[in-house]
């Protein structure tokens, strides 16, 4: 009782199928979803499964801990699904409020990290924030890297990410929806055992994982708050990238 705990995206999963037996309940064959498939989200009150909240950080007050349930989450996990191992050189392709978070822990691993973004503000922020190189969309880091994780829903940005790897590199799509796949060159960016891989929402795990890692580093995000009357402003704010890091609905006053 009195437990301060998040709800994320992930709302429940049904446990029986091939995917939840296997450790892999986020390929869940039967999910739910808060906001999308039940209640909740833009509400003072939500049902939730008690086996699906997550105590939250204290360091942290209500505003500045809600980007970590969703973008902070999501973001984790795509670090993990492109396998980045601490000193290692990974680039971010986009720089919005799931890639603001995800630098944070790089950092907290040593990371040498690249950033390649459209908006000026997002890049001055990623530099303020220990990218060691920034850059436009269409420019190239100077280096090699070794992981990628495209935050963009565009296929072109995939390509211009697979482009930037090593050979044996991963990029990671954490994008629900992506416009297209354009053809490319095989011989120059796949071969060499470079990798494509997609991220597909969250588990548990990931979530108390990052909630810890979060708490450890003293992860604090760059947050815009709208009440819940400004929500339509908020949403096409985050549309048309005018929001440094991510927006939040206030509620509450």
């Amino acid at each position: 009782m009195g437990t301060r705990v998040g709800v994320s995206w992930m709302g429940g999963v049904d446990g029986k199928c091939w995917y939840c037996q296997h450790n892999m309940e986020n390929l869940c064959d039967s999910p739910t979803f808060t906001g999308y498939t039940v209640n909740g989200g833009y509400a003072e009150y939500a049902a939730v499964r008690n086996d699906f909240v997550f105590p939250l950080p204290s360091a942290l007050d209500d505003l500045h801990v809600a980007p970590l349930l969703c973008a902070g989450i999501i973001g984790f996990r795509s670090l993990r699904v492109a396998g980045v191992q601490p000193g290692e050189r990974v680039g971010l392709f986009g720089f919005g409020a799931s890639a603001h978070l995800a630098i944070a822990v790089l950092r907290a691993w040593k990371c040498e990290i690249y950033i390649s973004t459209r908006v000026e503000s997002h890049r001055q922020l990623a530099e303020s924030l220990g990218a060691v190189w920034v850059g436009g969309e269409k420019d190239r880091p100077p280096v090699d890297l070794d992981r990628a994780v495209t935050f963009a829903p565009s296929g072109n940005v995939v390509v211009s990410a697979l482009s930037c790897l090593r050979k044996g590199g991963v990029v990671a799509i954490n994008a629900i929806h992506l416009d297209r796949m354009p053809a490319f060159d095989y011989d120059k960016l796949l071969w060499g055992e470079r990798q494509i891989r997609s991220v597909t929402n969250m588990t548990r795990s990931d979530a108390r994982d990052f909630l810890e890692v979060a708490a450890t580093i003293g992860l604090r995000p760059k947050v815009t708050a709208f009440p819940l009357s400004q929500v339509n402003e908020a949403l096409m704010a985050v549309k048309e990238d005018a929001i440094n890091g991510a927006a939040v609905i206030l509620l509450y006053k």
